[in-house]
């Protein structure tokens, strides 16, 4: 019996992540062909755009989160008016950041909504070709009266303070021993 335990190399961990992107590919690549075919029954001359992006989440897992007009109701895909932005989300100390990719609209036809009691947002922008919509949940609650937002180059930055801010960790009290 040997006193060592067997550990796992970092090429082991990396192994499972590529394991893991592997498989959601693949199941992404199913239901590709599947709806390419019903992609075909749909009426033409309206855009389709779809994309994705995968990242890894602070539990090691892979999220793939997907944009654009496409979207599956009742198992069917639909084309929609309203695309569904790019969005990241930033949790810092005080504050939380959502960040918004739209290209193409005019900084007077976004809207942004923080609800009442601080835990969505809605950005919504119409221009006479490009329609956005996007309904998310924040990580904290915020405080909606401090919210701003800027538009530059079609990026949508919004800026919102968090109602409860984190408390600094305490070191404690020193006890003098004598």
């Amino acid at each position: 019996m040997s006193w060592r335990r067997r550990r796992r190399s970092i090429f082991d961990i990396f192994d499972d992540i590529i394991r893991a992107i592997d498989e959601e590919f693949e199941e992404f690549e199913r239901m590709f062909r599947r709806g390419f075919e019903e992609f075909e029954e749909l009426e033409s001359g309206r855009p389709l755009i779809y994309g994705f992006r995968i990242t890894i989440g602070p539990d090691g897992k892979p999220t793939i989160e997907e944009f654009g007009n496409v979207r599956r109701i009742r198992g069917r895909p639909k084309i929609s008016e309203e695309r569904e932005p790019l969005v990241d989300v930033i949790e810092e100390d005080d504050r939380v950041t959502v960040v918004a990719e739209m290209p193409g609209v005019e900084k007077d036809k976004i809207k942004v909504r923080v609800s009442p009691s601080g835990d969505r947002l809605v950005i919504q922008a119409s221009n006479k070709d490009r329609k956005y919509y996007k309904e998310l949940e924040l990580p904290v609650k915020v405080k909606p009266e401090t919210a701003k937002a800027s538009y530059r180059n079609g990026v949508l930055e919004v800026v919102i303070e968090k109602a409860e801010k984190k408390k600094k960790e305490e070191k404690g009290w020193e006890v003098k021993v004598e």
